[in-house]
C-alpha cells in the first residue's frame, strides 16, 4: 500500500468538481418548465433528459481513451468548461434549440467529469483505505447538489420571477470549480503498459474481475434507479394508500442515501473495503426482502429506509475496489464503469415487465435479484 500523503490543497478542488458533476441532475426539475415554457406534448418532454443521460452510453469510452492520451485533470477540466457552457447558454439566450443544445452539452460534460474526476482522486489520494472514504464523500456532496437544485430552481421561481436563474448560479460555479482545478498542481499517474483504445476498452471485459465489476455498477445502478422509481407505485399498490402520500417516501429513500454516504466516508478509513462491501450487501438484502412483506406502510417506509442506507456506499464501494485493483488501468475500468451506468435505463423497464405480469409488489423481486449478484461478486472476487 501507498504512503499516505493526503492534501487537502489537492482534494478541495477535486471535491468541488463533484458539485459540479451533480449540477446536470437539474435536468429532472428543468424538464417541467421546459414543457410548460414551450408547450410541448408529454412524448417530446420526456426526450428531454435522453438528451442528457444518452451520452453515458456514447461518450465513456471516447472519453476514457482521450484522457489516456492528454491526461485525466485536463478531461476534467473539459467536462467541467463545456458544464459551464451548457448551463450559461439557455440562461443568456432561451430557446427551445438553445435548450437541446444546452442538455446535450451537460450530458457530454458529466459524462467526461464522471470517467475523469474517479481515477484523478485516485492519484491525488495514495492511500487505498481513504479513497475509498473519499469516494462516498464525493457521492454524498453529490447527492446534496443533486437535491438543493429543485429547491434552487423554486426559490428562483418564486423570488426573482425566473427559475432560470439556477443556470447562473450553475455557471458561475462551474467557472469557479474550473479555474480551482487548473490552478493546482496535480502528479498524474500514467498508463506505461497499454495504450487505451477501443479495443483495450473492451478487451478487459474478457478478465473475469473486471467483467464482475462492471455487472455490479449495471446492476447497482439499475437497481437504485429501479427503487426510486417504483417505491410509491409499490406503497400504493399494497396499501391503498394515495399517490401524493406514497411519493413522499421517496425522500426517505434519499436520506437513507445521504447519511449512508456521509457515514461511508467516515468509516472507510476504519473498516477494510471487503468488509464494509459484505456488510452494505447483505443489509439492503435484507431490507428489500422485509420491503416486500412488511405488514404496514410504517414498517415499509422504515424499509425503504434500511434499503437506501444498504445500498448507499455499493456504487463507491465497487468503483473504489475496480480501480484499486488496476491503477495503471484506470482510464478505461472508469470508462467503462461510467458506460455501466446505463444499467439506470434497462433495469426499471424489465421491473415494469414484471410489473405487468405479476403485479407492482412483484417487481421488487427484480431488485433484490440485482443485489443478491453484487453479493455473489463480494464473496467470490479477493478485493483490496
Amino acid at each position: 500500500m501507498k504512503q499516505d500523503n493526503f492534501s487537502l490543497r489537492k482534494v478541495a478542488p477535486m471535491l468541488m468538481a463533484y458539485m459540479v458533476m451533480g449540477f446536470v441532475d437539474i435536468v429532472g426539475v428543468a424538464t417541467g418548465y421546459i414543457k410548460q415554457d414551450f408547450e410541448l406534448s408529454d412524448v417530446w418532454a420526456q426526450t428531454i433528459p435522453s438528451l442528457a443521460f444518452v451520452w453515458f452510453f456514447l461518450m465513456s469510452i471516447p472519453s476514457g481513451i482521450l484522457q489516456d492520451r492528454f491526461g485525466k485533470k485536463r478531461m476534467l477540466n473539459m467536462g467541467i468548461a463545456l458544464t459551464a457552457v451548457g448551463m450559461l447558454v439557455p440562461f443568456a439566450f432561451y430557446s427551445l434549440f438553445t435548450v437541446a443544445i444546452s442538455i446535450i452539452l451537460l450530458g457530454v460534460g458529466n459524462t467526461i467529469i464522471q470517467v475523469s474526476s474517479n481515477p484523478l482522486l485516485r492519484d491525488v489520494i495514495s492511500s487505498e483505505k481513504r479513497f475509498a472514504s473519499m469516494m462516498s464523500l464525493s457521492q454524498f456532496i453529490k447527492a446534496i447538489v443533486s437535491l438543493l437544485g429543485p429547491i434552487l430552481a423554486t426559490f428562483a421561481a418564486a423570488s426573482f420571477g425566473s427559475w432560470r436563474l439556477v443556470f447562473l448560479v450553475y455557471g458561475v460555479t462551474s467557472i469557479v470549480a474550473y479555474l480551482w482545478l487548473a490552478a493546482t498542481t496535480i502528479e498524474e499517474s500514467r498508463s506505461t503498459e497499454v495504450r487505451a483504445t477501443f479495443s483495450s476498452c473492451l478487451g478487459l471485459l474478457k478478465n473475469p474481475f473486471v467483467l464482475g465489476m462492471t455487472m455490479a455498477i449495471f446492476l447497482i445502478v439499475g437497481a437504485d434507479v429501479g427503487m426510486n422509481s417504483n417505491i410509491a407505485a409499490i406503497l400504493s399498490s399494497r396499501y391503498g394508500i394515495g399517490l401524493e402520500e406514497a411519493s413522499l417516501a421517496i425522500s426517505i429513500y434519499f436520506t437513507a442515501l445521504m447519511i449512508g454516504r456521509f457515514s461511508g466516508a467516515l468509516l472507510l478509513s476504519r473498516i477494510p473495503l471487503r468488509k464494509f462491501l459484505l456488510a452494505s450487501s447483505v443489509l439492503a438484502i435484507a431490507a428489500v426482502v422485509f420491503f416486500m412483506v412488511a405488514p404496514s406502510v410504517n414498517l415499509a417506509r422504515a424499509a425503504i429506509f434500511l434499503v437506501g442506507l444498504g445500498s448507499a456506499n455499493l456504487f463507491p464501494l465497487i468503483f473504489t475496489a475496480a480501480i484499486n485493483r488496476m491503477p495503471d488501468r484506470s482510464n478505461e475500468i472508469s470508462a467503462l464503469m461510467v458506460m455501466a451506468i446505463s444499467g439506470g435505463a434497462l433495469i426499471p423497464p424489465i421491473m415494469g415487465a414484471v410489473s405487468g405480469a405479476f403485479g407492482v409488489a412483484a417487481s421488487a423481486v427484480v431488485i433484490l435479484i440485482c443485489l443478491l449478484y453484487v453479493l455473489f461478486a463480494a464473496l467470490s472476487t479477493k478485493l483490496k
